[in-house]
């Protein structure tokens, strides 16, 4: 009986903090007229980022369908970095995402916009609609 109990307590502990992130920045792109811009420098920052680093597991979830045009948003979890490697973070989506509006090829394509003070939760993004973890 006691083995029934330990079992089914260490199920519901692995069940219940299965969710790696609880907190995440949040990286949008919106659309003008001819669709967002590319995630690509950010998602090459966030790559160069993890292997500089050398962190295990950087978990990016996307949220796709946010308007007409394909507006969509990532969502980067930052609980396992220290807190230099999240100001370091932020410091660098700052520096590549000012740096993507400032160059964008057309006028007329869309921004990519982030707040470093912005922390969505992960309560916040149980309610959130076609969300799934990134991978290209």
């Amino acid at each position: 009986m006691k083995k029934i109990i330990v079992t089914a307590a260490l199920f519901a502990f692995t069940f219940f903090y299965s969710q790696k992130n609880q907190n995440y920045l949040e990286v949008s792109y919106g659309s003008v007229c001819c669709g967002p811009s590319s995630d690509k420098p950010v998602i090459s920052f966030l790559k160069e980022f993890k292997r500089k680093y050398q962190i295990k597991s950087l978990e990016i979830l996307i949220q796709k369908g946010m308007g007409r045009e394909g507006e969509y948003t990532l969502y980067v979890g930052t609980d396992f970095l220290t807190k230099n490697q999240r100001s370091r973070l932020v410091r660098g989506l700052t520096a590549t995402v000012s740096n993507q509006n400032n160059n964008k090829e057309q006028s007329s394509k869309g921004n990519v916009s982030f707040d470093p003070s912005v922390t969505v939760s992960q309560s916040d993004l149980a309610q959130a609609k076609n969300l799934t973890i990134y991978k290209k």
